[in-house]
């Protein structure tokens, strides 16, 4: 449990860093992602989750 919540402060403080760094193209990028189909995104999103199980696995094991 310990470790899922690091990950998770993890990838909050990553997504902050980009929103502070680069807030205009963050905006530019998610007016984008407006435009994909859902079955894109949904395809992507699943490809995402897959490779990230994996490396947590393979880190793990």
């Amino acid at each position: 449990m310990k470790e899922l919540i690091i990950a998770f402060g993890l990838l909050l403080f990553i997504e902050g860093i980009l929103y502070a760094l680069f807030p205009s193209k963050m905006k530019n990028m998610l007016k984008k992602v407006d435009m994909i189909n859902e079955s894109q995104l949904r395809v992507g999103g699943l490809i995402f989750a897959i490779i990230g199980f994996f490396i947590v696995w393979y880190m793990k094991k």
